[in-house]
């Protein structure tokens, strides 16, 4: 019997583990394929999409007076805060109430028992929260331009504020998605105790509400979480100076509003490290 040695006759696991694809490839992969479930689901899709814009659309053309002493109109204020929502409900809402289904199939255990990094498997999550916030970002901007006279940043250091906001806020509200979809105890309850808070979020964080008329007291429940800051911010991107009399400080707070959100990523990254279960509890 011949015994062929070497290189070609016989491979070390480490060799043939080198020749495996590493977490960002896979992530990558495993973001092209979340994305192609999620457009292949129409119904989902078009609530997604549709939802910020129907609430917009209503809210922007039934409170469409002028607002005293902010030199703008009603509208325009919920063009900025439904663009804050609309990221908010792509990363938080969309990530916790999809990964608590998917461990309560055991999505998540058979794929935690397949070689592919744990880091894969959120990398394609962050992929598809990315793609369909820009989207939805996109959407709610051709609205609210086109219906209710949105005026486009001119200045680049106007974009590069808007820029970071999107980055911190889907960034911090996506964490916290997948930090809540710890909660439910089954896929079945995940709808009614993610979408609850986020509810509760928008109406105490001047998305349907305009701030001047919001309690103090809501207010600062509010500013403990992202959403507010998101809609702060977005609101300096998109609308004058002359708005900054609406706020509960009377200026837009940049300093403030990156403080928050940054301080969020890290704490969402925190609680997802300390609550993530790949198993039901059921399981065990």
């Amino acid at each position: 019997m011949t015994t062929t040695t070497g290189t070609e006759g016989t491979r070390s696991p480490g060799a043939a583990a080198d020749r495996l694809p590493g977490a960002w490839g896979l992530g990558l992969h495993q973001g092209a394929l979340e994305l192609r479930q999620f457009f292949r689901q129409r119904e989902q899709v078009v609530f997604t999409f549709a939802f910020p814009i129907v609430f917009l659309f209503l809210f922007a053309s039934i409170f469409s007076d002028d607002v005293s002493g902010a030199g703008i109109t009603a509208s325009q204020l919920y063009v900025a805060a439904m663009i804050a929502a609309g990221i908010m409900s792509t990363s938080f809402q969309s990530l916790g109430i999809s990964i608590a289904i998917e461990r309560d199939e055991k999505v998540l255990r058979r794929l935690r028992g397949t070689p592919m990094p744990p880091a894969a498997y959120f990398l394609g999550k962050i992929w598809l929260v990315l793609v369909t916030g820009v989207l939805e970002t996109a959407l709610l901007l051709i609205v609210g331009v086109s219906l209710f006279d949105v005026d486009l940043p001119t200045r680049a250091s106007d974009w590069l504020t808007f820029g970071w906001i999107f980055v911190l806020g889907i960034t911090s509200c996506a964490l916290l998605g997948i930090a809540i979809s710890s909660v439910p105890r089954s896929g079945r309850s995940a709808t009614s105790v993610v979408i609850l808070p986020f509810l509760v979020l928008q109406f105490i964080s001047g998305v349907y509400i305009a701030i001047d008329t919001i309690p103090d007291w809501m207010l600062n429940i509010g500013a403990l979480f992202p959403l507010k800051w998101m809609c702060q911010g977005f609101r300096g991107v998109f609308l004058p100076d002359s708005a900054q009399v609406l706020e509960q400080a009377g200026s837009w707070e940049y300093g403030k509003i990156a403080l928050v959100l940054g301080a969020w990523c890290v704490g969402g990254l925190v609680l997802c490290l300390l609550t993530f279960r790949w198993k039901d509890r059921r399981d065990g």
